[in-house]
């Protein structure tokens, strides 16, 4: 069952199409990730569903209810959706308690048994129920935001760049809190993000748009190595794209003969490894190392438990091109050092003519 759909939506703000014909299902109980570059559409889409805007044209439903259609719209704030903004939103006014009561009935007395539920339930102590939005760290800000959108018990909830203004640390364990939360509620969730290692951690479905289009969408695992062109590729991480051609199962290129997932495809293509894919190994005498090809050392990207080495390859029409490459272990080659290449898996067929 889809607890969200949305069926030919489309939006414009004037002459420029903001959203053009999306179509999407959010299964019941899932977390989906909306991910693309800045104007490419996504936060229109996250207004449009929480009903602060309305598209020209198109349908969304909640649970089966039409929430806006040709014929009419449903408030906002009798949708049942949760919300929360990039920066909380708390007012600086209310305290904790009043901030998380904010929109449940009767007095703030009466709330207090709900308000210390919610409270618990985002992993804040009770004692901070007195204290001030100022008073707050940026990520106990963010859970009480989290507190109050689930106060009222949503159908749905959304969430826009929530973790963008935290530190790299705090934003990793925010994450991973405010998921287990939401799983634990059973809460659908979208969220809309720039950030594609979030994005991917994060969900159970993943959307690419651009420019106000839906790109590609499905399980995160699958968009990674399985990307619908080279720009959606590039934009879930680092990405090696190589022409080549294609015969057989096999595709020819500057690495060698490599196996490719399309086997029906033939002729010239793009072809497509991830950094993970590639390996290197000393060109020395018996090394052990029967296949692939040399390259040299460029540079290393260091980052503590993972770098990435540049490795620059020649190419069959006299250049290089500099491939980028995964490295777990605590010894690495020097720059100016000749290593061989190899691969692993299959690689990724960007557009080819496929045999019929």
């Amino acid at each position: 069952m889809n607890t969200l759909e949305l069926h030919a939506v489309h939006k414009s703000f004037g002459p420029v199409a903001a959203l053009t014909d999306i179509n999407l299902c959010v299964p019941s109980g899932s977390r989906t990730a909306i991910v693309g570059p800045s104007g490419s559409g996504k936060t229109t889409l996250l207004r449009m569903i929480a009903g602060f805007e309305f598209p020209d044209r198109g349908r969304i439903t909640l649970d089966g209810q039409v929430m806006v259609d040709g014929r009419g719209a449903v408030p906002a704030h009798q949708r049942l959706i949760g919300y929360v903004p990039q920066d909380g939103a708390l007012f600086p006014h209310l305290s904790v308690a009043a901030n998380v009561g904010f929109g449940l009935p009767g007095s703030l007395d009466s709330k207090r048994q709900r308000i210390a539920e919610l409270l618990e339930m985002v992993a804040l102590e009770a004692n901070m129920a007195t204290r001030w939005p100022h008073e707050l760290s940026g990520g106990q800000q963010q859970r009480v935001a989290l507190a109050r959108a689930l106060a009222q018990r949503p159908r749905l909830m959304l969430l826009d760049e929530p973790f963008s203004a935290l530190d790299t640390g705090l934003r990793a364990s925010m994450r991973k809190t405010v998921a287990r939360l939401l799983a634990a509620a059973g809460v659908t969730t979208v969220l809309v993000t720039h950030d594609q290692a979030e994005a991917l951690s994060f969900a159970d479905q993943l959307v690419v748009m651009r420019q106000g289009r839906l790109i590609q969408a499905g399980p995160p695992l699958e968009l990674y190595q399985h990307p619908q062109d080279a720009q959606t590729a590039l934009f879930l991480g680092d990405a090696v794209l190589l022409p080549a051609h294609l015969d057989n199962g096999l595709a020819h290129c500057d690495l060698g003969v490599l196996p490719v997932r399309d086997s029906a495809a033939r002729g010239q293509a793009t072809i497509m490894l991830r950094p993970e894919q590639l390996q290197l190994a000393p060109e020395a005498p018996g090394s052990g190392v029967a296949s692939g090809c040399v390259a040299v050392v460029k540079d290393c990207d260091f980052a503590g438990n993972t770098c990435t080495l540049n490795v620059a390859l020649a190419t069959a029409s006299g250049g290089e091109q500099l491939l980028p490459v995964r490295n777990q272990g605590p010894h690495l080659p020097a720059p100016g050092t000749r290593v061989r290449i190899s691969t692993q898996g299959l690689a990724h067929v960007l557009g080819a003519t496929t045999a019929t």
